[in-house]
């Protein structure tokens, strides 16, 4: 049986705070153990991280000027979505679509208003690096626990096709990003060809189910019970190559 549970009681996190330290007392209440994963918000470790853009201090460039006319949106904004992103997808009225730098496709780059500050001029962006965030927190908390708990930071994505987001991972440690289960047999005896499963981001999903979207309050979900092969894991590994993606 896989559980779920909440990490309550954490306050509202600040650039500077110490993300382990504000989760050690819950996850203690919680008796946090070895196999149990943490999917972390990825909003709170970026938060912690200091990663808030003002845009009043933000000079859009001409390419920003002009997608900003195509897509209705501030100018300002779409400079800082251009900064974070390797190159545009797609752009219409109400949409901007990057390759993140990172890796990934995304709405915006990731560039969030929701959650972030009373000031509708402050946005937020992911972590700068959310594998290495992953690394450094599950080290962290390792101190603090003495125990070595996986760790998934989760966002929110579309998904191409399919209306919704859903929660996915955008940094993993101590577990795999995607398990390979080509040559295992099905209940026939039929072995596997083709079946990689996205095991970091179906824990962030199932977990993105307790934390919520809006003002639940819930910032990390424990998860135990989860079957895997531990490894270090990342969540590089479950970006798809350009030269595989038959959509661009």
């Amino acid at each position: 049986m896989v559980l779920l549970q909440p990490v309550l009681g954490l306050p509202l996190v600040r650039s500077g705070d110490d993300l382990a330290a504000l989760l050690a007392a819950p996850l203690r209440a919680l008796q946090a153990r070895e196999g149990d994963v943490l999917v972390v918000a990825s909003k709170v470790v970026a938060k912690a991280e200091g990663r808030f853009v003002d845009l009043r201090t933000v000079v859009p460039s001409r390419e920003a000027q002009a997608l900003a006319e195509r897509t209705h949106k501030d100018p300002r904004l779409v400079e800082v979505i251009l900064r974070e992103s390797q190159a545009v997808v797609r752009a219409a009225p109400g949409v901007l679509i990057t390759r993140h730098r990172l890796g990934f496709i995304s709405a915006n780059a990731g560039v969030d208003h929701s959650n972030v500050s009373e000031d509708a001029l402050i946005v937020l962006l992911l972590p700068h690096n959310p594998d290495a965030s992953a690394r450094a927190l599950r080290a962290a908390l390792h101190t603090q626990l003495g125990v070595w708990l996986g760790v998934v930071i989760a966002d929110s994505h579309g998904r191409p096709h399919r209306l919704g987001t859903v929660g996915v991972a955008v940094g993993v440690a101590g577990v795999p990003g995607v398990e390979d289960w080509r040559g295992r047999p099905d209940l026939f005896g039929y072995r596997l060809q083709h079946t990689e499963i996205g095991f970091a981001d179906m824990v962030a999903s199932a977990a993105t189910l307790v934390m919520g979207q809006a003002a639940e309050g819930v910032p990390a979900v424990l998860v135990r019970g989860l079957s895997f092969t531990p490894r270090e894991g990342s969540a590089a590994e479950i970006i798809r190559p350009p030269a595989l993606d038959l959509f661009l």
